[in-house]
């Protein structure tokens, strides 16, 4: 269906790929992964004619769908969140719009009739248009349209609301809907987990398994990819490289090819060296002139075996935190009741009781809305109590991120600088060390925090509170905008960590590595389980 074929493209003197090749083949899922920069957005970009290339081909079959879901939703006004959905299904809307006018048309003819000929023509072309729009799903696009909205968690109430009144994250929810209804034959997803929480990520997991046309996506979200995958294209190191599996099969094949790719290197050095150290031994000597000569231009002809860049990552030993008392927080018949706007009080929880002990890892779970950020707030003093109790254990330091926390970074201060600021004591070479982990190095340290993506500031306030010898971490949503990479550094800074841990995640990888106790709220109460995050889905299951 679409083949890009020796392909090669650049940027001023930035080589992303050279000679590539890759093909979407009819019901392939597949993954594209590969450092970021790499270009595999650009991958997209040239399949949907926004780029071109120095050379190679691409192939796209004739009359092909493709629908593009990107982090750029572009403007949204005017519309209600479905009727927004309903506009983004492609020719259907189309037709909607063709039929609508030629039904007024027909009625208008009742007073001033059309002629013969003309009637003729507006019927032949209705019965066209109502034909065709059946064939693509015209009909059930509405109730289309609003399982999708609600699946990917925005509730029938809201789907009359104006896209006006929605939040940028939910906005990018309706995006989303916009390109799943359009149904197409091929579907491109840049990052479509971001800004979901666990529910509406499931959802979507199975709407994809079901889907029937081919998918290629990027997924910072390893479990996602594992589900969802059949093939994995790597876009790194200049080329793009095909793998025939899900994530995980990739993870240990390419290790497999790196080791080979090494031991081959090693052995090819070896080699050269020996060549090189004959040819400066008797380089001098006329009576092995021909021999040198020779063994000269053998290894002109010699095709080196490169060893790709490495993205270097360094062990980072973060300060042990004072023991805190054994019981680190404890909930006392603890609710919480907002009170909206209008004036109108919603209840979150109520009753809600249990302690969190020390070296404790606490996942918090539950639906859309039950009330898992609050909790953590709840439990940092961050927002208080509608009745019951919520209380610290002896010796607590805490630390705590939520995505608001990006908000404390100094737009005007350099990512060295911010850390230091708060650690005056520190050594640059700690710092700087600190900085590494977090895959800041060389003279990125040096950028402002205002110029930073989402992923980079979210590692930069991470690195700010994993510096100072906090006991308690509280982490709401750690691993949003980041990516596979800068998940895995989270996720060992978390499991080296030496204290207790509270956390809300929709990371099903991250929940596995970290939880040892899961405290599930839902429908106003909160149930304890003791054990990991896959005892839970057990024991849920088993109810």
């Amino acid at each position: 269906m679409i083949h890009l074929t020796n392909i090669t493209k650049q940027y001023g003197q930035k080589v992303l790929y050279q000679n590539a090749s890759v093909q979407i083949r009819p019901s392939d899922r597949i993954g594209l992964v590969g450092p970021n920069g790499a270009g595999k957005t650009t991958v997209f970009r040239i399949i949907l004619k926004q780029e071109g290339i120095e050379a190679g081909s691409v192939n796209i079959a004739d009359r092909l769908v493709i629908g593009y879901f990107s982090q750029d939703v572009g403007e949204m006004h005017g519309r209600s969140a479905l009727e927004e959905v309903k506009a983004g299904a492609g020719r259907v809307s189309t037709l909607a719009a063709r039929i609508s006018e030629m039904e007024k048309a027909l009625q208008d003819s009742a007073e001033n009739p059309l002629s013969d000929d003309a009637m003729t023509k507006l019927l032949e072309d209705y019965g066209e248009a109502q034909l065709e729009f059946e064939q693509r799903g015209g009909y059930d696009l509405e109730p289309r349209a609003k399982e999708i909205l609600t699946g990917l968690g925005i509730r029938p109430d809201d789907h009359d609301r104006p896209v006006e009144y929605f939040s940028g994250g939910w906005k990018m929810r309706i995006a989303l809907a916009k390109i799943l209804a359009l149904n197409p034959d091929v579907l491109l997803m840049d990052e479509p987990t971001n800004h979901l929480d666990l529910e509406s990520i499931l959802w979507l997991e199975e709407w994809l398994m079901s889907y029937k046309g081919s998918l290629v996506m990027t997924c910072h979200d390893r479990e996602f990819l594992n589900r969802v995958t059949s093939r994995i294209v790597e876009v790194a190191n200049k080329t793009i490289t095909t793998f025939s599996g899900n994530y995980e099969y990739y993870v240990r094949e390419r290790d497999i090819r790196m080791q080979q790719l090494l031991a081959e290197y090693k052995k090819q050095q070896e080699m050269l060296a020996k060549e090189e150290e004959f040819i400066a031994r008797f380089a001098a000597r006329a009576s092995h002139a021909a021999q040198v000569q020779s063994r000269v231009k053998k290894l002109e002809k010699i095709d080196r075996v490169e060893i790709p860049a490495e993205e270097k990552t360094i062990k980072f030993e973060f300060p042990s935190p004072p023991r805190s008392g054994n019981d680190v927080v404890k909930f006392d018949r603890l609710g919480k009741t907002w009170t909206l706007e209008n004036g109108a009080e919603r209840p979150v929880f109520s009753g809600v009781s249990g302690v969190v002990k020390r070296l404790d890892r606490v996942a918090v779970v539950g639906v859309n809305g039950a009330g898992k950020s609050t909790l953590l707030k709840i439990a940092c003093e961050l927002t208080g109590a509608t009745e019951g109790s919520s209380t610290l254990g002896a010796g607590v330091r805490l630390g705590y991120f939520s995505q608001h926390s990006l908000e404390v970074l100094d737009p005007d201060k350099t990512i060295y600088d911010e850390i230091h600021d708060r650690i005056p004591e520190a050594t640059i070479g700690y710092v700087r060390n600190l900085l590494g982990a977090f895959l800041f190095s060389g003279d990125d340290v040096y950028k402002k925090n205002g110029v930073l993506s989402g992923g980079e500031k979210s590692r930069v306030v991470l690195a700010t509170i994993l510096a100072k010898p906090v006991n308690l971490l509280v982490l709401d949503e750690p691993t949003n905008h980041l990516d596979i990479k800068s998940r895995e550094i989270l996720l060992d800074a978390v499991k080296a960590f030496d204290g207790t841990v509270m956390f809300v995640s929709h990371d099903r990888h991250f929940l596995r590595q970290v939880a040892t106790r899961v405290f599930e709220v839902d429908h106003g109460e909160m149930r304890i389980f003791e054990g990991g995050y896959d005892d839970y889905l057990s024991r849920k299951t088993a109810k």
